[in-house]
């Protein structure tokens, strides 16, 4: 089977230990460090779990469906509310940099500064 038909399938038939969808991001570098960007979109800030691992930062949360209005059925849903991860491997040791957080019109920015530029 081809790698693009096992990764259509996992999209469309996600496993439990799978995510049914995962945040979209950007990586950013700096002569201050990295810079990490999540697109969390409807995910509260308290629904966000991150740790460090070595070199890997992993990103896992909920993103839980709300309606505006009582009485509502949906039409059309086009927007994944489930549970979330999201790993991203960077070239440096994260257990000892410095990590600061914020929380921005619905974007998650990691800010890392590893040892060698603190």
């Amino acid at each position: 089977m081809s790698q693009d038909l096992i990764r259509l399938m996992r999209s469309l038939f996600p496993t439990t230990q799978e995510a049914a969808w995962q945040p979209s991001m950007d990586i950013y570098r700096s002569p201050r460090g990295w810079l990490v960007k999540f697109d969390l979109a409807g995910v509260r800030p308290e629904d966000v779990e991150l740790q460090v691992h070595d070199r890997c930062l992993t990103l896992r949360g909920v993103r839980r469906d709300w309606i505006a209005e009582q009485g509502c059925h949906y039409y059309r849903m086009e927007i994944s509310y489930n549970r979330f991860e999201r790993r991203v491997e960077l070239p440096c040791c994260l257990e000892l940099a410095s990590l600061a957080t914020e929380y921005r019109h619905g974007m998650l920015l990691i800010h890392i500064q590893t040892e060698a530029e603190k």
